[in-house]
């Protein structure tokens, strides 16, 4: 018997029908989710109203008849604790404040992942809190970071430094970072252990 050539293997499947959407499939589907990736509500949300757009359309199907069903999965999943908007936005602001975001853009980008203004002004605070120096430490300690990964100021070649501060200033603000900080973040000597 002839086995089949890879475009009529690719035919065959594309020829059969999606498997029904059903809550335990909806489950799979957030929990392969979560073993991946972390995530806030609106996230895990928005990924299995994706998920059940794409297999509802590729059924003929109306995806608007599942949202009960996402509902109760995204419910279970906050009831279980395996996802926690709180613990989300502690765990994300650290990595952006380590990757050099600034407040502003911090905030932002927290917002943009679904969470709402209180958690994320709350994880704003207990980063306050729990920082031993004060809070402009914190923001001038992510400025250098930024600074660091993008080669800004101090971490440029000695020889064209001079000539792009404006461009690493306008850089910096444009992260969110007060012009003062920016400008002392350029201007700023480092040793050469620490680039």
């Amino acid at each position: 018997m002839k086995r089949p050539t890879v475009a009529e293997a690719r035919a065959g499947r594309a020829a059969r029908p999606a498997p029904r959407i059903t809550a335990a499939w909806i489950e799979r589907a957030a929990l392969h989710y979560l073993e991946r990736y972390s995530a806030s509500v609106e996230m895990l949300r928005r990924t299995l109203r994706r998920r059940v757009e794409r297999r509802a359309r590729a059924r003929g199907d109306e995806p608007a008849a599942f949202a009960e069903m996402v509902e109760t999965t995204v419910a279970r999943a906050v009831a279980a604790g395996l996802v926690d908007d709180r613990r989300f936005a502690a765990a994300r602001l650290a990595t952006l404040r380590r990757r050099g975001a600034s407040a502003r853009g911090a905030s932002a980008k927290l917002a943009a992942k679904g969470l709402t203004r209180d958690i994320v002004e709350a994880a704003m605070e207990a980063e306050r809190e729990a920082a031993p120096e004060a809070d402009t430490a914190v923001e001038a300690a992510a400025a250098q970071a930024y600074a660091k990964r993008r080669r800004l100021g101090p971490f440029r070649r000695p020889d064209t430094r001079a000539l792009h501060r404006d461009r690493d200033l306008a850089a910096l603000a444009r992260a969110g970072f007060p012009y003062a900080l920016a400008r002392r973040t350029v201007d700023a000597e480092i040793e050469p252990d620490e680039g």
